[in-house]
């Protein structure tokens, strides 16, 4: 298979979507990889890392996606992107259609076979090429969160551990996932008296079992929610719903009870964010003001420790890039219903009910799209 990797556009995304060893490896299946020029650099790889692991490069991005069967990325694709995208090509990349109709609307116009990262499950129904993204995010919440708090940035001038004689800062974490999981352990690290909130009564009891005393958690009914909210100096929202739009969580009306200066930041942006008042934001402008209270709410935050984040993603996409490279994305799909799991556009179908409610969209099932 010709396989393609164009240089992400989306402002201030450093990350590519194949590291050099993964070229490698589709190169010794007898693939064939092109990269467009420079796509690495912002990862930490140069061209030539890439033409010594058996890639091509290509001077532009429209060689790429003129050439290749299969696009590889890692966001969603931009609009001059999809203009580019045609039937029959394959595009294997993270796209969180549930928030973006226009998106939708061109991935389906295009006919191309799309197949999202966030999406894609295993055998215990987790979503495996989330998760190394999601534990990226999960740990630098706390962190841009700190930052945001600084007095100098218009937050409340808190520092989260506190030192002697000063209480540290009050975070809650919304959602006990991944994201939460890993946000309360840097958190609590750093000192702050954290909580995190779930209604998944056995989560709660793994964080608890595995945990214990570093972190406090609670059932995240909405009196719960409002309440520890109202008393946060940050609070981190953190909830997903497997490819549909997130739940809004925090209202407007519910800033006003917070302390003036505290932050938020949601994790869950990708997915239209979890507090009614959130929008995305990008690295070169992250935070803005709303009532009071700071946001965070950059779309695609492990893009700032870019070369960690790829080659976390390269390490978790590599199996099933190959499965597709080497059987067909209908065989592929066909024998691995993990991987069918992260079919979501075909031939000008949609193919996920969650993103098809979502959007108010009629969908069919991958089943019968395998069949078209």
């Amino acid at each position: 298979m010709k396989i393609g990797c164009p240089k992400e556009i989306k402002p201030q995304e450093f990350r590519v979507g194949m590291t050099p060893n993964a070229v490698r490896e589709a190169v010794a299946h007898g693939h064939s990889v092109m990269i467009e020029t420079a796509a690495g650099v912002g990862s930490g790889f140069s061209d030539a890392d890439y033409i010594a692991a058996g890639a091509s490069i290509q001077p532009s991005a429209e060689e790429v996606f003129a050439r290749a069967e299969m696009i590889v990325k890692v966001k969603e694709p931009q609009p001059a992107e999809r203009k580019r995208l045609r039937e029959g090509q394959v595009l294997f990349t993270y796209l969180h259609l549930a928030p973006d109709p226009a998106q939708t609307a061109d991935l389906l116009a295009s006919g191309v076979t799309a197949i999202a990262y966030e999406t894609v499950t295993d055998r215990s129904g987790g979503l495996p090429l989330l998760a190394p993204m999601s534990e990226v995010a999960g740990r630098l919440a706390p962190q841009v969160g700190a930052w945001t708090l600084q007095k100098a940035n218009g937050g409340r001038g808190v520092l989260l551990g506190g030192v002697p004689g000063v209480m540290p800062a009050k975070v809650v974490i919304i959602g006990g996932g991944v994201v939460g999981t890993h946000a309360a352990r840097i958190a609590a690290g750093m000192g702050a008296d954290v909580t995190v909130l779930d209604r998944s009564l056995p989560r709660l009891r793994y964080l608890d079992d595995v945990f214990g005393r570093a972190f406090k958690n609670g059932y995240a009914s909405a009196g719960l929610t409002a309440e520890l909210v109202a008393q946060a100096d940050l609070v981190i929202g953190a909830v997903l719903i497997p490819g549909a739009a997130a739940p809004k969580l925090v209202t407007r009306a519910q800033l006003a009870t917070m302390k003036p200066g505290a932050a938020i930041v949601d994790v869950a942006i990708d997915q239209g964010g979890c507090f009614e008042t959130s929008h995305a934001t990008t690295h070169q402008d992250p935070i803005y003001e709303v009532d009071g209270i700071l946001h965070y709410c950059v779309a695609n935050m492990p893009g700032a420790v870019a070369r960690t984040s790829t080659i976390a993603l390269g390490n978790a996409t590599l199996p099933f890039l190959l499965a597709i490279a080497d059987k067909g994305w209908q065989r592929a799909c066909a024998e691995d219903p993990c991987l069918k799991a992260g079919l979501n556009t075909h031939a000008g179908h949609l193919t996920y009910a969650a993103v098809g409610h979502a959007l108010n969209l009629p969908t069919m099932s991958a089943d019968e799209a395998l069949t078209l």
